[in-house]
């Protein structure tokens, strides 16, 4: 009964949780809830009153994701790309993307499709290539657009973490000057407030620091919780240590700063209740500086708990002050109990509260001086390695407890386990305490001295480095972080996944357990396509690299998949095309010491088990202008199955290879489309006869796009056709009776028996 909290906040749960499973039986269990309501007025019975919460967690829950504004919208615009005008605010603070496009969320007033004018308060999704702030009031023309869901395996679904925010319409505005802003400011004072707090704060932490981007990066992610604005070369390494929560500003930084007003409360001789009331909002104006992102406003609602506590000279409980918060959070968006974020905080801090101390009493006992000796007769060395001892237990405790409180979590949701975490938080953290509170003086010293505040970046300057150092330090070692798969999941001994990668390519091909990628895809899809379908399967080392042709789309990210894979062997097209992209791979296989070999027709490539490919093309003598004109074509043989590999080859290389005479009969043909838009001629279709086609296509350039007389003519083959436009990546499964493809996007799937 002292931590009322803890119930209520696991009603709460139960509740949205069959909500979110059967949210359409919601007015019984509102019936239910009035009921109880009644009942729990009447007689004083505990469990009443919390199935009275569940109850009513779960008809708000069911109001919420139901018939929603987002809903309506969605069956208006329908699920093609209509042109509209619509007004309304700024919900969140604009992000500028690579593209130079600011994306935020947006509540519509108004909107007018199709002549049909209409009132809505639904939210999107806006890329405009303009420059919004929070609370602006926009008028905006563009197209409404359905939200894609991933098209790979292992990429982040954006539609579903939008849903969860209500959330299912993209507006994209092509030109600037397809909007304006209606009235600056016209909304969310407070929000406005603290954008504007937060880059006048970015500007002060970044003074004389201007030739430092990591170092400006890192003290504004620690102080401010400027993610989004560190690179993710910088950001991976503290994934991979368990040091990631540097980033994200929780109770750390809030308890700093509110360490910070009370000390400056106590030179102010504040008496302790008027200062407790100033503190308080003043942490969550600091919470909404950093974003108002789950941790931050956790972090706050548990301190100004706390600090209530002293108001009204209670003592608080943390166990029952972190369900409080977590309660709070729900009542105000229950969608939140689905994301990672709250799902991680809460996960951590609970496992703090409840196994720090008990583990910190273990520890202790390892360091303790002999407990028969009395402390006045313990030497000065003795006292000082008993404080340091105590000092490292209380750290090792509290970083293993948070490793076991988000073990399970960041295992499903980056598929991550990191044993090193346990030692680079016992070291990172200290010095990271020393980064904040130098961020903190410095933004007190700014109104002051600009001398003094630009002394305080400089000596963070050098604690920063210290951070960056031993971070990138403990992620290099060996066994420091693995990625594993799902556990659910049970990929085939033998595979192959044609990746998705627009007019690009890149297939991930697994020989029992050796893992080759064919093309590597295009540098700016390498993060959220490539990179991250390699972690999602667990994959930390590949085996080598075919490198098909010097197509920025196509080997585009083969420098960094070096850089992070570390392969053993790279194999590449021996015809030289001169171009960005080749002289970046080239210094990449300089810098990782590799030397990449040759192939031409008539080699051989073994990859594993019963899998080899042959190489049918090109001729080592072959003269060429682009690098489509003469792409490796690799034949896998999988026992008696054959997978031919085309990528961008056109009319003339499937000419020449007709002409060599091959036998180039191949159950699967995987092909891109030749820059000229000729390729899978009818004579070449004949000589190949594949059951299966995987093909590249997009609207643009028109080269690139699949003819409606090319696939009529493969369905008139019987020929069965996955064009990526539509199916997303293509997945095949190799088993003892028979092979199966499958589209990730559709689901839609072939299957063959004869092997």
């Amino acid at each position: 009964m002292r931590q009322p909290f803890v119930g209520l906040v696991l009603a709460a749960i139960i509740g949205i949780v069959v909500a979110d499973y059967f949210p359409a039986i919601s007015r019984p269990i509102l019936f239910i809830a009035i009921l109880g309501a009644l009942a729990g007025l009447r007689w004083s019975y505990g469990p009443l009153v919390f199935a009275l919460v569940g109850a009513t967690f779960f008809a708000l829950h069911s109001a919420r994701i139901t018939s929603t504004p987002a809903d309506a919208l969605a069956e208006i615009a329908g699920g093609l790309a209509r042109p509209a005008s619509v007004t309304g605010i700024v919900t969140t603070e604009p992000k500028i993307e690579a593209t130079g496009n600011a994306s935020f969320l947006m509540r519509m007033h108004q909107a007018k499709i199709a002549g049909q004018n209409f009132e809505t308060n639904a939210t999107v999704f806006v890329r405009w290539r303009g420059r919004p702030n929070v609370g602006d009031e926009v008028a905006l023309f563009g197209t409404f657009q359905p939200i894609e869901p991933p098209r790979n395996p292992g990429e982040f679904d954006m539609r579903a973490y939008l849903a969860r925010r209500d959330v299912k319409n993209l507006f994209i505005v092509r030109y600037p000057e397809n909007g304006r802003i209606l009235a600056p400011g016209s909304g969310f004072s407070v929000l406005r407030a603290a954008a504007r707090s937060r880059e006048w704060m970015q500007r002060i932490l970044s003074r004389d620091l201007e030739d430092s981007p990591d170092v400006v990066g890192l003290i504004c992610g620690t102080a401010l919780g400027l993610r989004h604005q560190t690179r993710d070369d910088i950001e991976e390494p503290f994934q991979q240590t368990g040091t990631l929560h540097l980033f994200a500003v929780a109770g750390l930084h809030v308890g700093i700063v509110a360490r910070l007003l009370w000390t400056l409360a106590m030179v102010m001789r504040l008496p302790r209740k008027p200062a407790t009331a100033l503190i308080i909002p003043l942490l969550f104006f600091y919470a909404a500086i950093t974003g108002l992102h789950t941790a931050s406003v956790r972090a706050a609602v548990m301190s100004a708990l706390l600090l209530g506590g002293i108001f009204f000279d209670r003592k608080v409980l943390a166990l029952n002050s972190l369900a409080a918060a977590a309660f709070l959070i729900l009542l105000f968006d229950s969608n939140q109990l689905f994301t990672s974020g709250f799902q991680l905080s809460f996960a951590v801090v609970g496992a703090i509260v409840l196994l720090a101390d008990p583990m910190f009493v273990r520890f202790e006992r390892i360091v303790a001086p002999d407990p028969f000796l009395p402390p006045p007769l313990l030497s000065r060395m003795q006292r000082i390695y008993a404080a340091t001892g105590r000092g490292l237990a209380r750290g090792a405790s509290v970083s293993l407890a948070a490793w076991i409180g988000s073990l399970a979590l960041i295992y499903w949701y980056f598929y991550l386990i990191t044993p090193i975490s346990l030692l680079a938080n016992l070291a990172v953290v200290p010095i990271a305490y020393f980064v904040l509170a130098l961020a903190m003086l410095s933004l007190i010293a700014a109104p002051i001295s600009s001398g003094l505040s630009i002394v305080f970046n400089n000596a963070n300057w050098l604690t920063s480095h210290a951070v960056l150092y031993l971070v990138n330090l403990f992620a290099l070692l060996p066994g420091g972080h693995v990625y594993l798969p799902r556990f659910t999941e049970r990929p085939a001994p033998i595979m192959i996944t044609v990746l998705d990668e627009g007019t690009g390519g890149a297939a991930h091909v697994r020989a029992y357990n050796y893992d080759w990628l064919i093309d590597c895809g295009s540098q700016r899809n390498y993060e959220h396509t490539l990179k991250s379908f390699l972690h999602s399967n667990g994959i930390n080392r590949i085996e080598g690299i075919l490198l098909t042709h010097g197509d920025a789309q196509h080997i585009g990210g083969a420098a960094d998949t070096v850089a992070d894979f570390a392969p053993r062997e790279i194999y590449d097209n021996p015809l030289d095309v001169r171009s960005a992209v080749k002289r970046r791979l080239s210094e990449a296989l300089q810098l990782a010491r590799i030397k990449p070999r040759h192939l031409v027709r008539g080699d051989s490539l073994f990859f594993g088990g019963d899998v080899h490919a042959d190489i049918l093309y090109p001729t080592p003598d072959l003269k060429i202008t682009a690098a489509d004109d003469a792409p490796l074509i690799a034949q896998l043989v999988i026992e008696n199955v054959r997978v031919l590999f085309e990528s961008d080859a056109g009319a003339n290389a499937e000419a020449a290879l007709l002409e060599a005479g091959d036998n180039l009969q191949s159950d699967i043909l995987i092909k891109g489309q030749h820059h000229s838009g000729g390729s899978g001629t009818a004579q070449f279709l004949q000589a190949v006869k594949p059951k299966v086609i995987i093909a590249t296509s997009r609207p643009s350039p028109i080269a690139e796009q699949i003819t409606e007389e090319w696939a009529k003519e493969i369905a008139q083959r019987g020929i069965k056709l996955f064009r990526q436009d539509q199916t997303g990546a293509v997945e095949i499964q190799f088993g003892n009776e028979g092979w199966r493809t499958r589209a990730y996007l559709t689901g839609e799937t072939f299957r063959s028996s004869s092997r």
